[in-house]
């Protein structure tokens, strides 16, 4: 007799499971006893990676079989969770980080939005050293970013620099980075805004689960931006989203810039929600034209798949164990290179003064942050009898993987020297940025992700301890 779909399609995913379970071990989270041995010096220590089991997987193949592809059911359910986890209005599926970054700067550029409208040759204020997709769509929609410095204790933007970077008229929104998922000072930069009327972006992209003053950060600005890249906090391969935090107006512009920039705000597969499709006078179109194919912006299509969405929402799950994760391991690897710090400057949150192994002391200002950490960061000081160079080249050779912070200070980075000889006026610096610089050349970090066992963390701290040593 033979089976029905229903039937096929169960097999198929009991098939899946098993097939995950032997093949897929390396990738389950640090503390699961299903991880294969660590061989010291043979096991390489990613800085980031997917963590998963069966379950993504049989989620991924189970959306495939249904066949729906395109943004769709698993969308609509991954959105509406990640919003409620975040607690914000709305939460749109793109299909990256950076092209969350750039609809979230595009749909401030809408004509709809009057008076408060990004136009070509407004400023926006941005930090020097980070990721080059945080700036690149001020430029590409034809805004002028504004560069303050970083501070290389936080790796965040300088608060005090906000006001030398205002000028009125000109000075329109702000976009930064949470860096390695320590909030920066939102207090300050949220107050900034607030007097002069600006836009916030958060890119939340290193951050989610990142807390200032018990709040998640991405819930503090006007939208946020997410990733979900695999080194990221959660994976769907390629992906993330945009947030929009309190007004929804915002929801139907993001939804356009992602949507090709098309007017109609019917989802996939669904018609005449507005109950007027043919009602429409919009432009110099005819009376009546089909409001689907009527486009208000110069948009793109940036929709991620729905397998990747159905991946996500089972990561989503699992992310307050992956953030309590990420801060287990930043605290292992921190206690156990406590006295390196004639030789090595530790991140600290942002407010915070000092760490001890009993936890972090804190300024005046009454604020606290609780940072679900990107990474493990460590800058080399100038009077240390190594270079950043030796160390990177011995943790590489010790197999243990390293990455600067990102573009170090993007203004020395080619595509933004070549523009400054050709479009001088295309960005502003405020100050020197030495801190940014110190940054570029001093910065590097190593893993906190959920997937590193007791055992790779132990190694990565004797590593570094033996390198120390040797140079002394």
């Amino acid at each position: 007799m033979s089976k029905s779909p229903a039937e096929i399609k169960a097999e198929i995913l009991r098939l899946t499971r098993q097939f995950s379970a032997a093949t897929h071990a390396a990738n389950r989270p640090g503390e699961d006893a299903l991880r294969p041995a660590f061989v010291p010096g043979q096991t390489t220590v990613p800085y980031a990676g997917r963590v998963f089991d069966e379950k993504e997987v049989e989620a991924a193949v189970s959306a495939t079989l249904d066949f729906w592809l395109t943004l769709g059911p698993e969308g609509d359910a991954f959105e509406g969770e990640l919003a409620a986890f975040l607690g914000v209005k709305k939460s749109l599926l793109v299909n990256s980080g950076s092209s969350a970054n750039l609809v979230a700067l595009s749909a401030l550029t809408s004509h709809k939005l009057g008076d408060r409208q990004l136009r070509p040759g407004d400023e926006v204020i941005t930090a020097a050293a980070g990721f080059p997709t945080t700036v690149a769509p001020i430029l590409q929609n034809g805004c002028v970013p504004v560069f303050i410095d970083n501070a290389p204790a936080t790796l965040n933007a300088d608060p005090d620099q906000l006001e030398a970077a205002f000028t009125p008229d000109k000075t329109k929104a702000v976009m930064m980075a949470h860096t390695l998922g320590n909030p920066f000072d939102l207090t300050a930069v949220t107050e900034f805004c607030q007097r002069h009327n600006l836009w916030l972006i958060e890119d939340n992209c290193d951050a989610l689960g990142s807390r200032y003053d018990r709040k998640l950060t991405g819930t503090f600005g006007d939208l946020s931006t997410q990733s979900f890249y695999p080194p990221h906090h959660l994976t769907m391969g390629e992906g993330g989203s945009v947030n929009v935090i309190r007004d929804m107006k915002l929801k139907v512009l993001t939804e356009s810039f992602r949507d090709w920039g098309r007017d109609c705000w019917c989802a996939s597969g669904k018609d005449n929600t507005c109950n007027k499709r043919f009602g429409w006078k919009l432009g110099e179109l005819p009376e009546g034209y089909d409001h689907k194919y009527i486009y208000s912006h110069l948009g793109y299509n940036l929709k991620p798949l729905d397998p990747q969405a159905a991946i996500g929402r089972q990561q989503l799950k699992k992310l307050p164990a992956f953030v309590q994760a990420r801060m287990d391991n930043w605290n292992q690897l921190r206690a156990g290179l406590a006295d390196l710090e004639e030789f090595i400057q530790f991140q600290l949150p942002t407010h915070a003064t000092a760490w001890s192994p009993q936890g972090f002391a804190w300024d005046n200002s009454g604020h606290q942050t609780e940072c679900s950490w990107f990474g493990f960061m460590m800058l080399i000081k100038k009077s240390a009898p190594f270079t950043r160079g030796e160390f990177v080249k011995y943790l590489d050779e010790a197999k243990i993987g390293n990455r600067m912070l990102f573009g170090g200070n993007l203004v020395r980075q080619p595509a933004f020297v070549s523009l400054r000889q050709q479009q001088p006026a295309a960005f502003r610096v405020v100050g020197d940025l030495a801190g940014a610089d110190r940054i570029m050349n001093e910065a590097v970090f190593i893993g906190t992700y959920p997937g590193l066992t007791k055992a790779m963390l132990d190694y990565m701290v004797e590593t570094i301890r033996r390198f120390v040593q040797s140079k002394q």
